[in-house]
């Protein structure tokens, strides 16, 4: 049994690109050979839209293909694994203690966490939306026995209001989920979850921290500072560390930032 994290490309997306090119391409030769349909100026028209729509489309696959290879966990590139992976490693966790993830997902991210801490816990939450039908806690717990991993957890939650008390946990992380979580403020959801974080435990977001997105970070830094956080750093994750720049700017990942710390 091999674990199956998915992929941000869905095969689907893939392949529904696919037929729109085929259909569009078939009216294209339509509309360009014969003149039963159209005639005269529609004709032309026709045929100029159905061109950059082709165009169009092409491109989206090319990209979408582009995108699924480069995500893949059974790729060469293996991007969402080296992320994950560089997220994790600034967790280390105490005996028996607990970590959360925020937004699990398929479990990739906590049990990455759980197989570098054995002897803590780690808790996946996540609300597993319609807008994500493909991942479920049932999906992570397949995933955990995949791996082999029995100290992680699944459950739902939500990033907004979280089922936990105060001070709960040894460490908190999550990867690329605040930014999807819309008309809500961004740094609010960050203190919502360090909110759950005891005294002396640490954090380590990642996620598309741009400030048309998440507002002032270098003022949310001083902020934590200012409430006793200590080591708070914003890493640049889109210049070398998880991917090139040229690499953020094509899959939509400019902005990538790791924020980390100790409460």
């Amino acid at each position: 049994m091999k674990a199956n994290y998915k992929n941000w490309v869905p095969q689907s997306m893939i392949w529904e690109l696919v037929a729109a090119n085929v259909v569009v391409a078939a009216l294209f030769v339509v509309v360009g050979v014969t003149t039963l349909v159209f005639s005269g100026t529609l004709r032309i028209v026709f045929f100029v839209v159905l061109l950059i729509a082709l165009l169009a489309l092409l491109k989206t696959l090319q990209w979408s293909i582009s995108a699924y290879k480069a995500f893949s966990y059974d790729g060469t590139r293996q991007l969402s694994k080296q992320i994950i992976e560089g997220t994790a490693k600034y967790m280390d966790l105490p005996e028996g203690g607990k970590c959360m993830d925020v937004g699990c997902g398929s479990g990739a991210l906590a049990i990455a966490v759980a197989k570098r801490n054995p002897k803590a816990t780690v808790y996946g939450v996540d609300r597993w939306g319609k807008e994500y039908a493909s991942f479920s806690d049932t999906l992570c717990a397949q995933n955990a026995e995949a791996e082999g991993v029995s100290n992680v957890q699944f459950a739902k939650g939500d990033a907004v209001k979280l089922d936990f008390p105060d001070e709960f946990f040894d460490g908190v992380v999550s990867n690329y989920v605040y930014h999807n979580v819309t008309g809500k403020n961004k740094q609010d959801l960050l203190l919502e979850t360090l909110r759950t974080l005891k005294k002396g435990g640490t954090f380590a977001i990642h996620d598309l921290m741009s400030k048309r997105r998440y507002g002032d970070m270098i003022a949310f830094r001083e902020k934590l500072l200012s409430m006793g956080y200590q080591d708070v750093r914003m890493i640049d994750t889109a210049s070398g560390m998880f991917m090139s720049r040229g690499e953020a700017a094509k899959y939509g990942l400019t902005g990538s930032t790791l924020l980390v710390g100790r409460k």
